[in-house]
């Protein structure tokens, strides 16, 4: 099969495509042939060796991906050959086949395609485990999402609104935010013209907002969280700005307000059965037409590094995808 290999830890550039060993599934195990894999911003660490955690070298990207189930190992009763299937692992996604385990494998409902199945669990996963099990959305409280119209942040939107918020979209362009405003944000905000805690303040009659979702860090975090309503939460995602910021420890205090981490992944490994339950919600929502991924970019497997760049680079609104 071919794969896009990372052989040392670089630039987008340095991968390389090549012919390799066809995976064979252990117990427990499932092979999928892959239709489609989504890029996400982790896929830019971790091939410079930037991520939490480290593949042993050489190693495909990519972490979510969409196909029909090619074998299965023993004792694997959940899923069988032909099966059309949504499947996610830690690497391994930018390739024709890829191998990961069973409790890692969900059927595709029968309606969708395998683009949009495939950018489905990063993003739209995290962030409804962000809203729901560590931000503890409520209906109709203000959720504010920083980088909105980024996987991430799109997801958080569409979700929002879902769960009953009113939700404010900040964003860097407004192009972005118009395509906030189409995936049902109430508000918005242009973070790069405007002053991001006066326009909450006149967005939200000087209340703040209750839930804050920040994919982006740098220098948007402290002023979002000036304007946080008392008993807020403020939901730490990630930092595709590049820059993790120092926060004075002095603005929880005086709001009452709390600083939570979202890491999905860790979340999906420790509570597998909550993670499955969470995205069989997702996907009856994109069922019944409450969500819809917007995928703005498609690339073949010979041209992962202009997705990885374009990703690295904030050009991608929305979801990119390599189509294989």
């Amino acid at each position: 099969m071919r794969a896009v290999l990372c052989k040392a830890h670089g630039p987008a550039e340095a991968l390389v495509v090549e012919d390799v060993e066809s995976p064979t599934p252990g117990r427990g195990q499932v092979v999928v042939t892959v239709k489609a894999c989504g890029v996400n911003f982790p896929d830019t660490l971790i091939i410079r060796g930037l991520y939490q955690f480290k593949p042993p070298l050489p190693f495909s990207p990519g972490s979510e991906v969409a196909g029909i189930v090619r074998t299965v190992g023993e004792g694997v009763d959940t899923v069988k050959p032909g099966d059309r299937v949504i499947a996610f692992g830690a690497f391994g996604g930018f390739a024709e086949e890829l191998l990961t385990d069973a409790g890692a494998v969900i059927p595709m409902p029968a309606a969708m395609d395998f683009e949009t199945a495939a950018s489905v669990v990063m993003t739209y996963g995290t962030s409804l485990h962000a809203l729901k099990d560590r931000g503890h959305l409520q209906p109709g409280e203000t959720l504010l999402v920083l980088g909105a119209a980024g996987g991430i942040g799109l997801a958080a939107v569409e979700i929002g609104k879902a769960m009953g918020a009113r939700v404010i979209a900040a964003a860097s362009s407004d192009e972005k935010l118009a395509i906030c405003r189409e995936h049902g944000a109430d508000a918005v905000i242009n973070y790069r013209n405007d002053d991001l805690k006066g326009r909450i303040n006149a967005l939200t009659e000087r209340q703040g907002v209750d839930v804050i979702v920040d994919p982006v860090g740098g220098a948007t975090s402290e002023p979002a969280l000036r304007g946080m309503a008392w008993n807020g939460r403020f939901l730490v995602i990630g930092f595709t700005a590049g820059d993790i910021p120092r926060i004075p420890l002095n603005l929880p205090l005086l709001k009452g307000c709390s600083i939570v981490g979202v890491f999905w992944g860790s979340f999906a490994v420790r509570h597998p059965r909550q993670n499955q339950a969470n995205l069989r919600e997702l996907l009856a929502w994109f069922e019944a037409g409450r969500l819809k991924s917007r995928i703005s970019a498609r690339y073949p497997l010979e041209r992962a590094a202009d997705e990885l760049n374009a990703i690295s680079e904030r050009k991608v609104m929305g979801k990119a995808v390599l189509v294989v």
